[in-house]
């Protein structure tokens, strides 16, 4: 068991914004353990990164809908110390198609590893985080999408649906636990640089964004640690938007 720092959990921390947060959250000083649903070739390369900064971070391969495979990452948690923040960054949207014509394995999988997987990964942090439960207290934070207000009509509704609950769920997790010691934040991006984008998308949100461009996923990164750090010790129930103004 290391010492120091509490653990820090990026479940989706892979690739695009999950791997800058846990870029962010090792050069912080925190252990990570970070998960991924595959390329395991992938998660290994930002474990290396950490490692080869100076820091330490650990992969698991899980399906965050699979309440066995949820319960394994929070095993590999508590081999490395105790968990005191957890940014939920997993998410998948299926192929873009108006919600006519598309297909329920896409739908159920969408709210399964969006919405079901951020329930089932909070709720395993609540049990090992809050003070009445022995814990030392900690941050959830819950990666949304502004989608969840514009409603991705005509391609991702059901994303943007899935993304919706997250707030919800933040809002009500947030007063559940305060007395706690958790505070539960969301970080809403809007436009960002990444690979879910098909060809051309990107540059379309980016071109309604107020400030004219896409975002990075470091940009996003860093809302995720403020409301994960001291400095928003009283930041609970709150959405920060990424998004250029959008």
């Amino acid at each position: 068991m290391l010492v120091g720092k509490g653990v820090f959990l990026v479940v989706g921390g892979s690739r695009g914004i999950g791997e800058a947060v846990a870029v962010r959250a090792a050069a912080a000083g925190h252990p990570v353990v970070l998960t991924y649903a595959d390329r395991p070739d992938r998660a290994e390369g930002v474990v290396a990164r950490i490692v080869a900064a100076g820091g330490h971070a650990v992969a698991v391969g899980a399906d965050v809908a699979v309440e066995g495979d949820v319960d394994a990452i929070f095993d590999a948690v508590a081999d490395i110390g105790p968990l005191t923040a957890m940014a939920f960054c997993a998410g998948v949207t299926g192929p873009a198609s108006p919600l006519a014509d598309a297909a329920v394995d896409t739908l159920s999988r969408v709210i399964a590893v969006n919405l079901l997987g951020a329930i089932l990964c909070a709720r395993r942090a609540i049990q090992v985080m809050a003070t009445r439960r022995g814990g030392q207290g900690g941050s959830i934070v819950i990666l949304s999408s502004r989608a969840s207000d514009y409603g991705s009509a005509g391609e991702f509704v059901w994303y943007a649906a899935s993304k919706g609950g997250l707030n919800s769920l933040a809002i009500g997790l947030a007063r559940e636990v305060a007395a706690d010691g958790v505070r539960v934040n969301v970080v809403s991006p809007g436009p960002i640089d990444t690979e879910m984008h098909r060809p051309g998308r990107l540059d379309e949100g980016a071109r309604r964004a107020p400030m004219q461009r896409a975002g990075t996923p470091d940009e996003v990164a860093a809302s995720v640690m403020f409301l994960s750090s001291e400095d928003a010790a009283f930041v609970t129930g709150a959405t920060i938007n990424v998004s250029g103004g959008l």
